[in-house]
């Protein structure tokens, strides 16, 4: 499957198994930084890794050290590759400038519509391609 016409929001291409959310994770209290895994013990898919995989939730939730998180994951080798948001978050985008400025990693996060959401599927293989203004993602069950 191929979804396309999507916006970026931080550049940048990643490959990697897809993690869908069922509820939003704010990664400031809610991402273990030393393994990558969910560690709020509220979260649905709490204990789920989400090192290496492309990240697919409809909002983030919370802290504005969500930021912060993220670049500190990244450093550490366990940040999600990729992340597809249906709702915009400044505070992610702040994150993965960040980890591409100081240390080179790039973590694409591109937006998707409420229907190209709902033709995600729960698992596959995703490729992201965050190159412009637009994107597109191909999935492989």
């Amino acid at each position: 499957m191929n979804l396309s016409s999507l916006r970026t929001l931080s550049p940048g291409t990643a490959t990697g198994p897809l993690a869908r959310l069922s509820a939003p994770l704010s990664l400031w209290g809610g991402l273990d930084l030393d393994d990558g895994t969910i560690c709020d013990v509220n979260h649905p898919e709490h204990g789920q890794s989400l090192s290496g995989k492309v990240l697919a939730m409809r909002a983030a939730r919370g802290s504005s050290s969500s930021s912060s998180a993220l670049v500190e994951a990244a450093r550490r080798g366990v940040a999600p590759c990729a992340i597809i948001l249906v709702r915009p978050d400044p505070i992610l985008v702040i994150g993965s400038l960040v980890a591409a400025d100081l240390y080179g990693i790039q973590i694409p996060i591109v937006l998707v519509t409420e229907d190209q959401w709902d033709m995600l599927p729960s698992a596959g293989k995703v490729i992201v391609e965050a190159t412009g203004d637009v994107s597109c993602l191909d999935i492989a069950s």
